[in-house]
């Protein structure tokens, strides 16, 4: 007489396995996230089998030569330098990004320019019927690329198509969380179906030599749905950001055991489908030559491309007991800091003024070198003085006021010579490559000296 299958009560957020059900898990505090789900067994394709015995390996030194991973384009630039400069063979990648981001139009159209290039891509979609994904072949004026298309969500039959035929190179599933196994008795979506439909992709892809692209939704905070163990699978994991009011989308790499891991790709959603944006510094500057004060330009690194944005600021009087302070791209505990060191180390309070503070073009900056730009796009708000329009600023400021200094300070200037400005404001210290800019450099020690030279200019 066969065991019957023994259940678990498993959060759908983290993880986490209990023995029994609570409205609340004890693990990441999120609520009503606990499923039960049945262990039916090792995942399909895994080759875990009861009866499987180990066996020695072969022990290697770390000392000898080894070839860089090999690599085909994607034939789109933006998309390459994310990857870090094109897919790698036999890899697995999870992409993510809100609904109607574009994540369905970029892999349709990376599938298409890898099938015109001659090599073999196969599309899985579990989401949409085969006339949805043509229709929208169509519109992208791509429908006569030769993809394997094919609407699918039993893992078993998606592996048994790929056995059939040639080996392909890439293979696109959208999306992991609508994949199921037959031996697990659980819907799909939970933490056992995406777990298990994904090993048995990623064993596919090792084993093949494909490479294996997959979408996976998103939770309201952000994050790509279930738990993080999906993200410590796959080698690259990408995340699709950008406003659905804004034309711009933001291709970023928060993991790539392949390449750099903070690398951004820029794309503009045009009728055609996303196009690439070679230069994203004059996209995210907007209109260089207003007067309006509190308009700052800073010069940011993301990954190993220099990109300059614009900030802008905007202080008004306030009626409020307590003033209100919104940060649109920025890190709103960083504004906060960022205005105290004003009030305690350069006398300059905002403590009757609502503060607002944007990153133009929708980017969102995560670095620190940012505060010397917001600084001065506050400063510039509040006493009324526009800052010059070719002027940049970079430049991390401590708790003591003092304007720290920058990684990657040359390739900075080196972007804002190239877009025709002429002066930088930047750190005192830090190594600068002698003869590599005709910039006028303006070196600050301390913040309040940028703060003197504003109310001087009343």
């Amino acid at each position: 007489m066969a065991k019957a299958a023994k259940s678990a009560f498993v959060c759908q957020s983290c993880g986490t396995t209990s023995t029994r059900w609570a409205g609340k898990c004890a693990a990441c505090g999120e609520w009503n996230t606990i499923v039960e789900e049945t262990d039916a067994g090792p995942p399909p394709g895994s080759g875990i089998t009861k009866a499987t015995r180990g066996r020695a390996v072969t022990l290697e030194s770390l000392a000898g030569s080894t070839a860089e991973a090999p690599r085909f384009s994607t034939g789109n630039g933006e998309l390459d330098r994310v990857t870090g400069g094109g897919i790698v063979p036999g890899s697995a990648l999870l992409i993510g990004g809100e609904p109607g981001i574009g994540k369905s139009t970029l892999l349709l159209q990376l599938t298409a320019a890898l099938a015109r290039a001659g090599r073999r891509a196969v599309y899985f979609s579990g989401e949409e019927a085969t006339a949805q994904v043509r229709l929208r072949a169509e519109r992208l004026g791509v429908a006569d690329a030769p993809v394997a298309l094919a609407a699918e969500t039993n893992v078993a039959n998606i592996l048994a198509t790929l056995a059939d035929g040639p080996r392909a190179d890439l293979v696109v599933v959208d999306s992991i969380q609508t994949l199921w196994a037959d031996a697990l008795d659980a819907a799909p979506g939970t933490v056992s179906q995406v777990r298990a439909a994904t090993q048995s992709l990623i064993r596919h892809a090792k084993t093949q030599g494909s490479a294996v692209l997959l979408v996976g939704h998103v939770t309201k905070d952000g994050n790509i749905a279930g738990p993080k163990v999906i993200e410590h699978m796959v080698d690259t994991v990408l995340y699709f950001e950008g406003d659905r009011g804004h034309p711009y989308r933001i291709l970023r790499a928060v993991k790539n055991r392949f390449g750099a891991s903070d690398e951004i790709g820029v794309f503009e959603m045009a009728g055609s489908g996303l196009r690439e944006v070679k230069n994203p510094s004059e996209l995210f500057l907007g209109e260089r030559n207003s007067k309006a004060p509190g308009l700052a330009v800073f010069a940011g690194i993301e990954g190993t491309r220099p990109i300059l944005v614009e900030v802008q600021a905007l202080v008004a009087p306030s009626g409020l007991g307590t003033p209100r302070r919104a940060v649109v791209g920025w890190d709103g505990n960083r504004l906060s800091m960022l205005l105290a060191v004003l009030d305690a180390r350069c006398g300059v309070s905002f403590a009757s003024h609502d503060v607002y503070l944007n990153v133009a073009g929708g980017l969102k900056i995560v670095e620190p070198a940012c505060d010397l730009a917001a600084a001065a796009a506050l400063l510039s708000s509040l006493s009324g003085v526009a800052l010059p329009p070719d002027d940049v600023y970079f430049g991390e400021i401590s708790l003591s006021g003092a304007v720290r200094p920058a990684s990657h300070m040359t390739a900075r200037l080196k972007e804002a010579q190239k877009l025709g400005f002429a002066r930088a404001v930047v750190p005192a210290s830090g190594e600068i490559e002698k003869g590599t800019t005709k910039l006028r450099l303006d070196r600050l020690q301390h913040l309040k000296e940028l703060a003197e030279r504003l109310s001087s200019c009343k």
